[in-house]
């Protein structure tokens, strides 16, 4: 079945995506001096009508949908529509969102009063906020098969070229059963979320029928992300926080975690997984 499509205005864009690999000369442990692929990090603030909102540090494969991403899931910027141009000027390491009003985010310097440091990535995350509008988020009561599970867990791991060739970064997926329809690897979980959201919301696809993926730990704050994103189902090959878990169990969200190989752990809403294929060893 095709995506379900609805025609909307979108903002003007740059394609200003980077190469995410780098070489570097380094020596083994037999002495020996060889090249190594190590992935790229570069910082990049994002500007709503000039106004600093953030720098984030990012590989840069993505700087258009990450800003979009970002400012969607902090509920900065509610509307695709709103927003006029996206353009990235890599020389100032800035990416420049200009709203068709020109008025920028309503309560700004409020909002920015309120940001929370996310573990791990350094991701400023405006809690306070989200969290308010989190509970307006009606999550369908979505099923899921272990079959899928599995199918998924080997779909998705041909999905990581760059940690394959550098290591160094997580990977998130938008998938629709086991098939992945979108892949973006960061060098934090965070923004690869976001970049996610933000070709979501650019092409208006909806999540009420897919799966996210992620290679990363779920914090309250990938559960939170992937609320927003309107996703039901939420599996990881790394572990969960209480927070995650305490907000997934309020949202009735599926969450799998500790997904690796043969083995995954149902963390919330197993009465919802049917058990159809069990791998044993």
């Amino acid at each position: 079945m095709k995506e379900q499509k609805h025609p909307h205005t979108k903002p003007e864009m740059s394609r200003a995506g980077l190469d995410p690999v780098h070489y570097c000369q380094v020596t083994d442990h037999l002495g020996k001096v060889k090249q190594v692929a190590i992935p790229g990090e570069t910082p990049l603030t994002i500007k709503v009508d000039n106004k600093e909102i953030i720098t984030l540090m990012t590989l840069g494969t993505n700087p258009e949908e990450l800003a979009l991403g970002y400012l969607r899931n902090q509920h900065l910027l509610e509307s695709i529509e709103d927003i006029a141009s996206v353009k990235v000027n890599w020389a100032r390491e800035t990416v420049h969102v200009d709203t068709r009003s020109g008025e920028g985010i309503p309560d700004l310097a409020e909002k920015l009063s309120r940001v929370t440091v996310s573990s791990g990535c350094g991701q400023g995350t405006l809690f306070s906020c989200t969290v308010d509008k989190l509970y307006e988020q009606k999550l369908p009561r979505a099923r899921l098969r272990t079959s899928t599970i599995y199918a998924l867990l080997k779909s998705a791991s041909v999905h990581n070229p760059l940690y394959r060739q550098a290591g160094s970064v997580h990977g998130c997926s938008l998938c629709r059963g086991e098939e992945v329809r979108i892949s973006i690897e960061d060098v934090g979980r965070h923004n690869a979320a976001d970049a996610i959201s933000g070709r979501m919301w650019l092409e208006d696809i909806k999540g009420d029928d897919k799966i996210f993926f992620t290679t990363g730990r779920l914090t309250s704050e990938m559960i939170m992300k992937t609320a927003f994103m309107g996703i039901p189902i939420l599996i990881s090959r790394s572990g969960v926080t209480q927070m995650g878990l305490n907000l997934a169990q309020d949202l009735g969200m599926i969450v799998v975690a500790r997904a690796r190989g043969s083995k995954f752990l149902i963390f919330n809403a197993e009465e919802r997984v049917t058990f159809d294929s069990a791998i044993t060893g």
